[in-house]
């Protein structure tokens, strides 16, 4: 046993207990005849870097892995990082941008810049992962995996040539959140919704016949070059007779028509709805209600957000290659000089062009650029079939979410959820297993007029034998291809071939084929990481640490009964009805809620279809970690936190005990240094309680079940370890963190360390300190190992350290066994008796402080009213009423000026005649009330003051409220103590 230094400090053991657990195989699932328990982390991205939302998510999956391994299971947590397509290429490529001289992506070959990218991930990619250790994360690293990895893309191209097998993959026009920035389709979650200064713009449009116009109003006049029609509601008798009738539009002139369409609505503006159905996503709707292919929806803007012209051609040259700002500048002009703009007449009676408004503007969160919706090919997945199941899957309970709350959202999104765009238009990712080549003329059943080509025709495949298979399959067994790099390439192949005779001659007769330059969405590949990184598809895929190798590495000795665990072997069968080794279904899924959607929902379809189960059991959605006035935490606003700087104040155990004392179902958490603080003194409060241990003989328990004990105050802590074990038993079982954490940090810092170590503390004898009797160092011993072992998941470092240096251990705290809520230790009367003494002295010391009493004044204790059981309580607990009341129990009545308490049935009386002046402690306590009461009632009146509670900041009403509580509090209080004077 090494004695404690005098001062807790965090730095000096974090990083030397991890390097122990990872180096001695303490995280990885190493016991074979155990009920394996698997929990996958949410990757981040491999850029990434530790924030505070990050470190509530890891710590609360590491609270539930550490708590798995102590109840004996096998608990895995499996770990790797997302490749992040946009994110890492922008990184990769802005490095590239800094070099002298700077160098472009397309200044190589997609194999070259490929090539790069993981270069750059093997020299600085991951950083994350070191942080997470720093948070003392118990991951499998000795299993971690990258959605780039050769095995995990083997998973995703199969899931991708699978679907399109079944038709539940598939290529169609549809509008995208489109980045002119960095030129590719991205996800809702990568689009970031600004408020801007707008205009509002009313256009006439005029009908064809002369006979007058109709009144559109518009935030983007640009794209009316586009418009495909005006909607009007079919209830609206203003439009009535209009609709099947055409509009003339200004500047192109083309004539579009009138439909009827519950989008456009009566009560708001004029009615009439101009509809782009290839820049807006309600349009897209409501042209495809009206018939509209996508294929004949106008585009008007190229992959730059520049105008270009629509099929018509009638769209002016100048207007041609502007920006979307510059051509609305140019749109509205002509339109007012044209008479077709309709000016605002504000509230003062002046014209204006347009109307301000402020919009809600989407722009690219890596980029910054506006996000255009845009039409154009991409890769859709039938996310209306794959949901069906995971919404059963949740309604008959097989997938439990918590809280409930956010069961209603996962409904009404699912329900009517909408195809989901996989490709991205990057060279970093998993490269889609598709290529193009011509479509064989209907008339030609000898498929040699390749020329007669109509459209593209794509080819799924596995790989280069499953793809030459097809080809021979549409093309003849005998035809030769042609392999071209690009789309370009492809499309000037007849260019080439005429201009080349060569050329011509080599390939003559052979079909161009081109593969798909776009990539998979990131999302694609992580919906599969429940199975994916288990090893699937392989068969029976169980990554190598799961079979056992190494088995022993950091499993503990059975030296000491009770101590270290026995798991029982699996009830028969139950390994066989989960797949993967056990492992699959995973147990449980922690994420934030914001990614219910991209991530968690997702993953149920594709571990519902692929694997015929759910993912996982449970998925707990956590809130988000905000600034300390509830703002949303953001670096514009410098108000983030830097997770890594609290653990190098306060410590990673104090950081990490915030986050789940905090974490209350269904709430965010508001960010607070001074409660971390508060959790850093926690642990030096633990830290000084352990010295104490050391200080006199209290060393570390050799049995799981409590010491047998005697004496009232070591079965009342008994008792109370008990009662600690089972809240936080049912705490967890319901993913209650806060609820949890409170339960463990209220009973070691009040009951274990300021009553139980008092009330067992050594009195002095003459010039000499006694000692602890034996009874009490083991029941103490017993006590402080059931702290840590309970504490453990919550604050790991500082619990391992204190396990070691209690005494010689055969094992590691990580690996100990949890506590025992063992109701045959309880002693109902002893608990009884120890709650009354821990009251009385309570009360005691309170009268003593508001009553000014000396500290060291010892005082006389008269009793009235008491029954037996309180006489006896008195004369067994009269040495520590002494100790920690400073008073002696006295026979009699007392007389003169006195304090009173009342426990139960008894008044206890404190006479104060020549210990204080009883007439000037009592005009100061009438003062002190009069002042509080003042302060509390012009705070009520504020409060009422209806003007302060609807105008005021909501920070500064909950301010006034706080304070008149606190006025409230003191003035009772004050109150009380003048009434125990008489």
């Amino acid at each position: 046993m090494s004695e404690l230094p005098k001062t807790f400090d965090p730095a000096s053991i974090e990083s030397r207990w991890y390097a122990h657990w990872e180096a001695s195989g303490q995280f990885r699932p190493d016991r074979p005849n155990a009920e394996p328990w698997t929990i996958v982390n949410p990757p981040p991205n491999v850029t990434g870097s530790l924030h505070i939302g990050h470190a509530l998510d890891n710590t609360l999956q590491d609270i539930l892995t550490r708590h798995a391994r102590l109840k004996g299971k096998d608990a895995l947590w499996v770990v790797g990082t997302d490749h992040a397509g946009i994110a890492t290429q922008m990184v990769v490529e802005r490095q590239m941008g800094a070099l002298n001289p700077p160098q472009k992506r397309t200044d190589m070959t997609r194999e070259e810049f490929v090539a790069k990218v993981w270069a750059w991930k093997e020299e600085s990619g991951g950083e994350i992962t070191q942080q997470l250790r720093r948070l003392g994360c118990s991951m499998d690293w000795a299993n971690e995996r990258f959605t780039m990895d050769e095995g995990f893309s083997k998973a995703v191209l199969k899931v991708f040539v699978d679907l399109h097998k079944e038709g539940l993959l598939y290529r169609d026009k549809r509008l995208v959140n489109w980045d002119p920035g960095l030129g590719t389709a991205i996800s809702d979650l990568e689009v970031e919704t600004r408020e801007i200064k707008g205009s509002f713009w009313h256009l006439r449009y005029p009908l064809e016949d002369g006979s007058g116009f109709i009144e559109v109003a518009t935030t983007r006049p640009e794209t009316m070059l586009a418009d495909m029609a005006v909607a009007v509601n079919a209830s609206d008798e203003r439009y009535i007779a209009l609709i099947g009738k055409q509009v003339k539009l200004p500047i192109t002139g083309r004539l579009i028509p009138i439909i009827a369409d519950d989008h456009a609505d009566p009560e708001l503006g004029s009615g009439a709805v101009k509809i782009t159905p290839g820049h807006d996503f309600n349009d897209f709707e409501v042209g495809k209600r009206a018939g509209m292919a996508a294929g004949s929806m106008l585009n008007m803007l190229d992959a730059k957000a520049r105008v270009v012209q629509v099929s018509d051609g009638l769209i002016p040259a100048e207007l041609l290659g502007l920006t979307t700002a510059e051509a609305r500048k140019a749109v509205v002009a002509r339109l007012k000089d044209e008479g077709f703009l309709i000016a605002h007449v504000d509230k003062d009676g002046e014209e204006h062009d347009a109307e301000p408004r402020t919009i809600q503007t989407p722009y690219g969160d890596r980029s910054g650029v506006v996000i255009e919706p845009w039409l154009t090919d991409q890769w859709y997945v039938d996310a209306k079939t794959l949901a069906q199941p995971a919404i059963e899957a949740v309604r008959t309970g097989a997938i439990d979410i918590v809280p409930k709350t956010w069961e209603k959202t996962f409904f009404n999104w699912m329900e009517n959820i909408q195809p989901w765009c996989v490709s991205r238009q990057l060279w970093w990712g998993h490269r889609i297993p598709a290529w193009f080549g011509p479509t064989l003329a209907t008339n030609d059943p000898d498929n040699s007029d390749l020329t007669a080509a109509i459209s593209d025709r794509a080819f799924v495949a596995l790989d280069e034998e499953e793809l030459k298979q097809q080809l021979a399959e549409y093309y003849g067994p005998d035809r030769e291809f042609v392999f071209l790099e690009t789309e370009d390439d492809y499309l000037d192949w007849d260019t080439a071939l005429s201009s080349n005779f060569a050329l011509a001659e080599q390939n003559r007769g052979k079909v161009p084929i081109y593969r798909d330059p776009d990539v998979l969405d990131t999302w694609f590949s992580s919906a599969l990481w429940p199975f994916a990184t288990l090893g699937w598809p392989e068969e029976g895929a169980v990554p190598s640490p799961l079979r056992g190798e190494g088995q022993g590495k950091g499993q503990p000795s059975s030296a000491a009964p009770g101590t270290t665990p026995h798991p029982d072997p699996l009830p028969a069968g139950e390994r066989e009805q989960k797949q993967l080794g056990g492992r699959y279904p995973n147990d449980v899924l922690i994420s934030g809620f914001d990614i219910l959607f991209f991530w968690n929902a997702r993953m149920m379809m594709q571990g519902l279809h692929f694997m015929k189960d759910v993912p996982f059991r449970t998925l707990y959605l956590h809130g988000l970690v905000r600034a300390a006035d509830g703002a949303k935490m953001s670096k514009s606003k410098g108000n983030v936190v830097n997770p890594l700087g609290l653990i190098d104040t306060y410590g990673a155990d104090a950081l990490r005990f915030f986050m789940a004392a905090m974490e209350s179902q269904g709430r965010d958490i508001k960010m607070d240094e001074k409660r971390v603080e508060g959790y850093r003194n926690f642990a030096t409060k633990l830290w000084n309680a352990a010295r104490f241990a050391q200080a006199n003989g209290i060393v570390a328990s050799t049995t799981l079940e409590a010491p047998r004990a005697e004496l009232a105050v070591n079965k009342w802590i008994i008792a109370e370890t008990i009662a600690t074990v089972q809240t936080v038993d049912l705490a967890l079982a319901d993913y209650r963190f806060d609820g949890a954490a409170n339960a463990i940090y209220q009973f070691a810092w009040s009951r274990f360390c300021d009553w139980y170590l008092e009330l067992i503390k050594p009195q002095m004898v003459g010039d000499e300190r006694g000692v602890i009797d034996d009874e009490s160092k083991a029941v103490a011993g017993w006590v402080l190992d059931q702290i840590l072992v309970l504490l453990h998941p919550f604050m790991p470092f500082i619990t391992e350290e204190l396990w070691h240096a209690m005494g010689p251990r055969d094992h590691d705290l990580i690996v100990a066994k949890w506590p025992m809520a063992d109701a045959r230790a309880l002693d109902p009367e002893a608990s009884k008796e120890v709650d009354w003494l821990i009251r009385l002295v309570q009360e005691i010391r309170t009268a003593r402080n508001e009553l000014n009493v000396p500290p060291g004044a010892r005082l006389p204790l008269h009793v009235r009213d008491a029954n037996a059981a309180t006489l006896g309580r008195l004369e067994r607990q009269a040495p520590a009423l002494a100790r920690l009341a400073r008073v002696t129990h006295a026979d009699g009545e007392a007389t003169g000026g006195a304090a009173q308490v009342v426990v139960d049935e008894a008044t206890f009386v404190l006479p104060l005649e020549g210990v204080i002046d009883l007439d000037s402690e009592r005009a100061r306590l009438t003062k002190a009330i009069a002042a509080a009461e003042k302060e509390r009632d012009a705070l009520s009146g504020r409060l009422g003051n209806a003007s302060f509670v609807e105008r005021a900041k909501p920070e500064a009403v909950e301010k006034a409220k706080a304070d008149h509580a606190d006025k409230a509090a003191e003035a009772a209080r004050l109150q009380a103590a003048l009434g125990r004077l008489g």
